[in-house]
């Protein structure tokens, strides 16, 4: 009745890893060997990797990202005048934690959406926040704060 209880209390606190840990914990003998500490440590550690896995697919889904795209997976080898170094520093992230935007142009058809998505995933796998939309809805949404004399754009949802 006491572990139903814990279990249900773990649940209320949306401590879903900690309650699968502890339930892993107790199914398998070869956590009795470990001392106290150590087993806390590892139901901590499961919780805490859960919440930030959880975490980024929230971030993802947000983002709205219509494909899978990973900045490990682009292909240099197509002729459309990537430059690898150029990439690897967008990778890092600085240009966020910078403040700086990022405009990306070229010709039809050389994966400019694709560049976006893979750089929107890799700052939401970095904490980040990111939102696609066409650059076509941003200006509408540009002309429609300019008219409203607002000034600040509303980014769709």
């Amino acid at each position: 009745m006491l572990l139903e209880e814990t279990y249900h209390k773990l649940s209320q606190m949306k401590m879903h890893g900690f309650a699968h840990a502890l339930e892993a914990q107790l199914k398998d003998d070869n956590y009795n060997q470990l001392c106290f500490q150590e087993r806390v440590s590892m139901l901590v550690d499961r919780e805490h990797s859960d919440r930030e896995a959880r975490c980024l697919a929230r971030r993802i889904k947000n983002a709205k990202l219509r494909q899978q795209a990973c900045i490990e997976d682009i292909n240099y080898r197509h002729k459309r005048g990537l430059d690898r170094t150029l990439m690897a520093r967008l990778a890092t992230c600085e240009w966020l934690r910078n403040h700086h935007n990022l405009v990306i142009v070229g010709p039809t058809g050389v994966g400019k959406t694709y560049l976006c998505y893979a750089l929107a995933q890799k700052a939401c796998r970095e904490g980040y926040s990111a939102l696609f939309f066409r650059v076509s809805r941003f200006f509408q949404e540009l002309l429609l704060a300019r008219a409203d004399g607002k000034g600040t754009v509303r980014l769709p949802r």
